[in-house]
């Protein structure tokens, strides 16, 4: 998988990933109003609606992207209905050759952290054997430790899939914990430390492991030294565009030749059209077309 989102990122010149992050509020009204007209006010019209809008911001910014990353939480909400449309949007991602980053933020141990390694082992039943959620890696938090994150990490090298680890988050409060000081050091490189030698046994063919880490662009200095303790670690990185990040906070977080992450966008570029003084009723999609490619001059400005 990681050598595979080198390859994407390369092919398209742009190490942004999507965040597909859709809420009800952020829905065109064109949208809404097929979906209320086809199945009431009901769970069904918001994953109508969340199906349809995804299918067409995927279509604007598919061949401008390497990967798509949406965030279960938005789906899950709206029950049965929810999830079929984040698999529906996850199908659709992938029959359009982007890598797709489950964002599930697991952690679990023993039997529940096994079943919720089937986001990327799969099921087997009697012989037949199911990949129901098709994504090519997920997020985890590792509070609970290696018990919860093994089991990914054994589908990671057995099936060619990703993870990406919480490490140094985004969030302002995530400081009350993660720059606590353990020992001598705050706890966010306890947690690099550990997330560098999980990944040693999983590495690709191109000087990466295929476990990486989360790592927010609202830290700037955190990110540069972050990535001096983990050279062979590719990171993630949210908090780009509607958290504050921009691409002159990610200088230090790639490596020697600009590579060794992929930086997040999500209402950045869904919720574009909201900002977009061109925007007639209909074409939410082009406004986040424009916003990815601002986006992607941005970076390549900063970190090429």
């Amino acid at each position: 998988m990681i050598d595979k989102l080198i390859d994407r990122i390369r092919e398209t010149g742009n190490p942004t990933v999507v965040g597909l992050d859709p809420t009800f509020g952020m829905m065109p009204e064109n949208i809404k109003k097929e979906a209320f007209e086809r199945c009431g006010k009901t769970p069904e019209a918001v994953a109508r609606m969340f199906t349809a809008f995804n299918r067409s911001i995927i279509d604007a910014i598919a061949d401008l992207v390497p990967a798509v990353k949406p965030q279960i939480a938005m789906y899950e909400q709206y029950g049965i209905e929810g999830l079929k449309a984040y698999l529906a949007t996850i199908r659709y991602a992938k029959e359009k050759g982007l890598i797709v980053i489950g964002d599930i933020k697991r952690g679990d141990i023993a039997s529940t952290a096994e079943a919720y390694a089937g986001h990327l082992a799969g099921v087997d039943i009697e012989g037949a054997h199911f990949d129901l959620w098709k994504e090519d890696a997920v997020t985890l938090n590792p509070y609970m430790g290696y018990d919860g994150i093994e089991p990914f990490i054994r589908i990671c090298s057995e099936a060619d899939k990703g993870v990406f680890i919480l490490v140094r988050t985004s969030n302002p409060s995530s400081a009350e914990l993660q720059d606590l000081i353990s020992g001598d050091r705050p706890v966010y490189q306890h947690a690099a430390e550990l997330v560098s030698n999980w990944g040693l046994g999983a590495m690709g063919r191109q000087g990466y492991s295929r476990i990486g880490a989360v790592v927010g662009a609202t830290c700037r200095e955190q990110g540069a030294e972050l990535r001096r303790l983990m050279p062979h670690t590719f990171f993630l990185v949210p908090g780009y565009g509607a958290q504050g990040g921009t691409g002159e906070d990610l200088r230090g977080y790639a490596d020697a030749d600009g590579g060794g992450i992929i930086v997040n966008s999500s209402r950045g570029i869904i919720a574009a059209y909201l900002k977009d003084s061109a925007y007639d009723g209909t074409n939410f999609a082009a406004s986040a077309r424009k916003a990815a490619l601002a986006m992607r001059e941005d970076l390549r400005s900063a970190i090429s």
